[in-house]
């Protein structure tokens, strides 16, 4: 009777490429999460960008059929130096919404910083501090970490937004990180419970560990 009483979600994170778009599905149930899969998809076998922007699509599209996500996290808000970098990965940003919204999936965008934010604690942490964390907090096996880290971005954004589901710091809207929202609170890793503990207690353990 408990369990029905659970929110479920089953969350499809996109790291949007022109060449390599990292994917990932996690089912949550309240505090839990749990990795359904997640891997890279490599279009660089196909000539053109629009033919690789159409293979992403479709297989979006047969993913959202085949698993049922519930909702699509995706990260957003890209800048890079080289304008024409720029307007690529956006193509590719839309035709993965547009790949959603074809199937009346939701969809939640993020910021680069704030999937970093959320998942080390620092918006300016590199790909594999955010894999090294992921790794921690859902128990994934050396061997089975991917080679390519558009996997674990993929999956960083997939958490990001399985935390935002349940952390209070949406109720807050001053606090803008979980670490200004526990000092805000006076709260601590042993007042907080699933990924809340587990995300201040694995940010207190990497600032001992650079002192």
């Amino acid at each position: 009777m408990i369990d029905k009483l659970v929110e479920k979600h089953r969350i499809l994170g996109i790291d949007p490429g022109t060449l390599l778009m990292g994917w990932a599905l996690l089912d949550t149930a309240g505090a839990k999460a749990e990795i359904v899969d997640f891997g890279a998809l490599d279009v660089r076998k196909f000539d053109g960008q629009y033919a690789r922007l159409q293979q992403e699509f479709f297989f979006l599209q047969k993913m959202i059929d085949e698993y049922h996500p519930t909702e699509l996290a995706i990260e957003t808000q890209f800048v890079d130096k080289n304008p024409q970098t720029m307007i690529k990965i956006v193509h590719a940003q839309g035709v993965a919404i547009a790949a959603a919204l074809s199937r009346d999936l939701p969809v939640n965008e993020y910021s680069p910083m704030k999937v970093k934010m959320a998942i080390t604690g620092n918006g300016h942490s590199d790909k594999s501090q955010v894999a090294d964390m992921l790794q921690r907090f859902l128990h994934i096996p050396e061997e089975k970490m991917p080679k390519k880290l558009d996997a674990t971005d993929a999956l960083g954004i997939a958490y990001c937004h399985f935390l935002q589901l349940g952390l209070p710091i949406n109720k807050d809207a001053g606090a803008k990180d979980w670490t200004t929202f526990a000092k805000r609170k006076g709260l601590t890793d042993s007042g907080l419970t699933g990924p809340n503990a587990k995300l201040l207690a694995a940010m207190a353990t990497a600032k001992k560990n650079k002192k």
